[in-house]
């Protein structure tokens, strides 16, 4: 088990008390809002049974008297006594993890916040999808190394990972194409904003002790389930990490920048059984995987899936096609794989990557069985509308409600017609077994 620096372990004390208060945040609100209702519902109960009894009771002649010791209201309330019963343990204990898909880093991206860069519009809709998940993760392919900012550096504004923070994100995957597309030391740079921001990065270290120290893995404890989480990228942009960085990256491949067909097992395998020696309750891969602009799957992206369940993780998450694919789900053995989810936000440049989902996973510990499994998921459909180069992400199948019910803040008829043809697609993409193919 590897030891952990101070910093590290104050790192991720300040990221736990952060998702913690923003539960809390949004379990006083739901209080708040349960609270006004009920009074509102005892008014209006209250106001209608005073009426009735003003029309139906017969009023009481003056001269009759209550009982000795006894006021009217004592004789008409007869106190009820209600058995308490002990409380007992929960047999199971669920939880659930979200997650997203690429963050793309681009002109119109930044561009969406506008002078100020505030992103709340922008996510405003898709903003429940993630924060009402115990644990959230989503993969930004770009830099935070400063200004310029947009495409040409995929460099973003700090106040982005404001906006991902206030959506409820807690893991961010760094390993992707785009984990050096800066060099080293915008790696780096990257790494300690996002980590100084108060999340948690996946996959790039800052050096080779800064991996040893994290193990390549992190650990996260929610309600009593242990959660592993690594991640994984296929390359770089076929970029090479240099001489003395050679372990700053967890890849799937050996020929990372090259052919994508000999895979990692080596070090594929040393991660996970040291994951696996931390004895979580669940362990989940997020890899940055397959082909771009392609729903076919590769035949080194089964070996990979093999190995990784060999090697006891149980959910592979996956990102880099910018293309929602297939969801397999095994209900006998409690284990997942979503070969891509798409675009978390995307410029739609291209066809189909305007569209995308966020995955949930229903995770249970059974406390009697002393086992832990994917017990389910669920995905949301969501949907990247362009309103003149200003990006937001919406829930598609409400963006749908909403023009077709002629409500304000509606898309216009062309949009809505992207939108009925993406819904379609995203069924038959995430339902229809697919073949492999070559890388």
């Amino acid at each position: 088990m590897p030891v952990e620096m101070d910093d590290i372990k104050r790192r991720r004390q300040l990221r736990e008390q952060q998702r913690q208060a923003r539960q809390r945040q949004q379990r006083m609100l739901t209080i708040k809002l349960l609270i006004a209702l009920i009074v509102l519902i005892g008014v209006g109960v209250t106001i209608l049974s005073v009426a009735a009894r003003r029309d139906q009771e017969p009023v009481r002649n003056p001269t009759e008297t209550a009982a000795p010791g006894q006021t009217e209201s004592q004789q008409e309330e007869v106190p009820q006594e209600t058995e308490k019963k002990p409380q007992e343990k929960e047999d199971k204990t669920v939880i659930t993890f979200a997650a997203a898909g690429d963050l793309n880093i681009t002109d119109n991206v930044v561009a969406s916040g506008g002078d100020a860069f505030d992103y709340t519009k922008t996510f405003m809709d898709v903003l429940p999808l993630l924060s009402q998940a115990d644990l959230t993760a989503i993969n930004i392919e770009g830099n935070f190394i400063g200004a310029p900012y947009g495409s040409q550096y995929a460099s973003a504004p700090n106040q982005l990972l404001s906006a991902i923070g206030a959506m409820g994100v807690d893991l961010v995957q760094v390993a992707n194409s785009y984990t050096i597309k800066n060099g080293v030391s915008g790696m780096i740079s990257t790494i300690k904003t996002i980590r100084g921001a108060g999340f948690e990065t996946m996959g790039a270290y800052l050096d080779q002790n800064d991996f040893e120290q994290t193990g390549g893995y992190t650990i996260r404890k929610v309600k009593g389930v242990k959660v592993a989480v690594v991640a994984f990228t296929k390359g770089m942009d076929s970029m090479t990490l240099p001489a003395g960085a050679e372990g700053c990256v967890n890849l799937l491949y050996e020929d990372y920048a090259s052919a994508y067909q000999k895979v990692n097992t080596d070090e594929i395998t040393k991660i996970l059984r040291s994951v696996a020696k931390e004895k979580p309750d669940i362990t989940i891969a997020m890899v940055h995987w397959g082909s771009e602009y392609n729903d076919i799957h590769s035949k080194s992206q089964e070996n990979i899936r093999k190995l990784l369940l060999s090697e006891g993780v149980d959910a592979i998450i996956g990102t880099h096609p910018h293309y929602v694919q297939e969801i397999d789900f095994d209900k006998n053995t409690g284990t997942m794989v979503a070969y891509s989810l798409g675009d978390f936000i995307s410029d739609g440049t291209k066809g189909g990557t305007e569209y995308s989902i966020v995955l949930e996973l229903e995770i249970t510990k059974d406390h009697k069985a002393e086992k832990t499994y994917i017990s389910g998921y669920r995905y949301t459909p969501i949907f990247t509308v362009n309103d003149e180069d200003t990006l937001r992400v919406v829930r598609l199948s409400e963006a749908i409600a909403t023009y077709e019910a002629g409500h304000l803040g509606k898309v216009s008829k062309e949009t809505y017609d992207d939108m009925i043809y993406a819904r379609k697609r995203i069924a038959e993409r995430v339902l229809v077994k697919q073949e492999e193919t070559e890388e």
